[in-house]
């Protein structure tokens, strides 16, 4: 990592997505952006707050070949909150890392997590899950949070419904979004302009709503991309509908989505999701599961799903996964790191992790690989079922 004040933006006036190969609907891209350049598919690796949960810090993740990390604006907004963080000099310098960054709006987290919201056309009315405080976040809001934390990326802030959604809930929910990212965009315009901000350079996706209506989807699509965004986001999905329904609205989305700009499945998924969804052209992943599945010591490897726990691996000697160069299965047996889960060791948790974000961002430099070959489609055929087996 470089020190705090070698962390300097590009002279990249705007970021530029190129599509340089595709199989099929898939699609091998790559985008420049002041933070550096991002090879894609990607998988963006989740710090909520600014860090990877089990003791991972950002500079961590340079080994574990981490590209974007992604932290919630609704978190860092009620903790430690964006003024400290601007007054710091941006996620960049207050974290250590000089990677791109996305910033998620919070858009999701206010209608999880959030007590007692009240929804208007402003915007959104709601108490703080931690401590009850009262909060009011829009557009505009969301925008000036985003821009205090300096990201690479700010998503706008949308309506994330629960699934399923009464129709005409999902229809006047999707077109609210789209006056919303209306008014996300005007308001970054403005933030960009300004003398003291941090990132001038700040670039906006729009997110594509609609709950599980073929025609609201695609309908909502048409409409945000006549926003000229720099990206677009598939959102509300991965939120308790089956896998086959999330599949689904991904083909019916995807024509309308423009192409000579990067598309972004949010919150999502499983390696099979990664691989199912970059065969329908997404280009852009990311997810809680390998870090949160790590700290209860359930790993992903090259041969299927590992449960450290179970009473086998008491005396195993061997890696994590035989056929992983991490430097945690370099170094450290089966039995080591379960002990160390046994013994409540924060360790055994950092250790994990950092085998499953390796793991997931090897993933996509390996379906970078096939679809630079030209052999995506065998890729995905030799390793959609081995990598939901379990051990």
């Amino acid at each position: 990592m470089n020190d705090e004040k070698d962390i300097k933006l590009k002279p990249i006036p705007k970021a530029s997505f190129t599509v340089l190969k595709t199989e099929g609907n898939a699609r091998r891209g790559v985008m420049e952006t002041v933070h550096g350049t991002i090879q894609t598919p990607v998988f963006m690796n989740v710090g909520t707050s600014a860090t990877i949960k089990g003791g991972v810090a950002l500079p961590d993740l340079i080994d574990c070949k981490c590209q974007v990390e992604l932290s919630n604006t609704y978190h860092l907004h009620i903790r430690p909150g964006d003024d400290l963080i601007y007054k710091m000099g941006g996620l960049h310098k207050f974290a250590k890392w000089d990677g791109p960054i996305l910033t998620d709006s919070g858009g999701f987290q206010v209608f999880s997590l959030a007590k007692l919201r009240r929804i208007k056309e402003e915007g959104v009315y709601f108490q703080s899950h931690m401590d009850g405080a009262r909060i009011f976040m829009g557009p505009e809001e969301s925008m000036r949070i985003q821009s205090h934390l300096g990201s690479t990326i700010a998503m706008a802030f949308d309506e994330c419904v629960e699934n399923p959604a009464e129709y005409l809930y999902a229809k006047r929910s999707s077109e609210r979004t789209t006056r919303w990212l209306y008014r996300c965009k005007n308001e970054l315009e403005r933030l960009n302009s300004l003398p003291d901000t941090i990132n001038p350079h700040q670039l906006l996706f729009g997110i594509n709503q609609g709950s599980t209506y073929d025609d609201l989807r695609i309908n909502h699509m048409k409409q945000i991309a006549q926003a000229d965004c720099d990206g677009y986001a598939i959102g509300g999905l991965a939120v308790g509908e089956s896998a086959e329904i999330m599949y689904h609205i991904i083909e019916q989305v995807e024509p309308f989505m423009p192409k000579e700009k990067p598309r972004y499945l949010m919150g999502v998924g499983t390696p099979q999701n990664i691989l199912e969804a970059v065969r329908r052209g997404v280009d852009f992943f990311d997810c809680v599961m390998p870090s949160r599945n790590a700290r209860h010591g359930n790993l992903f490897t090259w041969s299927g799903k590992l449960n450290l726990s179970n009473e086998k691996f008491f005396d195993d000697p061997r890696p994590l996964d035989e056929k992983c160069d991490c430097p945690v299965c370099r170094t450290y047996s089966r039995a080591y790191i379960r002990h160390l889960f046994k013994a409540r060791e924060m360790l055994g948790m950092r250790l994990c992790v950092i085998h499953n974000l390796y793991f997931y961002n090897t993933l996509m430099e390996r379906i970078r690989e096939a679809l630079d070959e030209g052999r995506f489609e065998q890729f995905f055929r030799d390793h959609i079922e081995i990598l939901g087996a379990r051990l």
